[in-house]
């Protein structure tokens, strides 16, 4: 009988980028913060929650990208590497790309966000029922904050951040629509934002 065991399927080093985007990058979450861990984790799952968490602690310290080992990687967030590439590591790759929180590039690179975006309607809406509660209650606290005159100096500061990284005039009203700035307030802020500083005004 061949007794020759079987090598363990081992994972090859992930190749991970920042995935750059002005507007998120600017008014999203960190992976580790309360919002992430509150409302995207019954979304993405622990596993892929865990994984976000131990990448951006990559990022800190390698902020473009880097070549992280796999096997350790998944051993760090408890999965170990079983299953090999067809194991609960790589599936929670796959949900991360899902929901739009990382992507494929080529030669096998994976381009991950930095900062994770607020939930959307619909995402917000799979939540479960006391979780979808505290949403909307953040979001009516944000539209409270957001009604004071202080506020709209905010929001302007926010566009103009926004249109200073090259983000255009709809990308900033829909970023700042998405952090529930009403459409006046976002409208205010934008044509504040694209005013001249008053020591140019004289130079147009």
């Amino acid at each position: 009988m061949d007794t020759t065991l079987t090598p363990a399927r081992t994972l090859p080093p992930l190749l991970v980028m920042a995935w750059r985007d002005p507007v998120v990058d600017t008014l999203g979450f960190d992976p580790r913060s309360t919002y992430v861990e509150r409302f995207w984790l019954p979304l993405l799952g622990p596993t892929s929650t865990w994984l976000l968490r131990r990448l951006a602690s990559e990022f800190d310290d390698q902020p473009d990208g880097f070549s992280i080992d796999a096997a350790d990687c998944a051993r760090s967030i408890g999965i170990g590497n079983r299953g090999g590439q067809n194991g609960p590591f790589h599936r929670s790759i796959e949900r991360c790309i899902r929901f739009g929180v990382a992507r494929q590039e080529d030669h096998g690179i994976i381009a991950v966000r930095t900062k994770i975006p607020p939930l959307n309607r619909q995402q917000a809406r799979r939540l479960p029922r006391h979780l979808a509660g505290q949403h909307r209650r953040w979001q009516d606290d944000q539209l409270s904050r957001n009604t004071h005159p202080a506020n709209d100096a905010h929001a302007t500061r926010l566009a103009r951040s926004l249109l200073d990284v090259g983000a255009s005039r709809v990308e900033v009203e829909e970023q700042l629509r998405r952090w529930n700035f009403d459409a006046a307030a976002a409208n205010r802020a934008i044509a504040s934002a694209c005013e001249p500083a008053p020591g140019q005004r004289g130079r147009l």
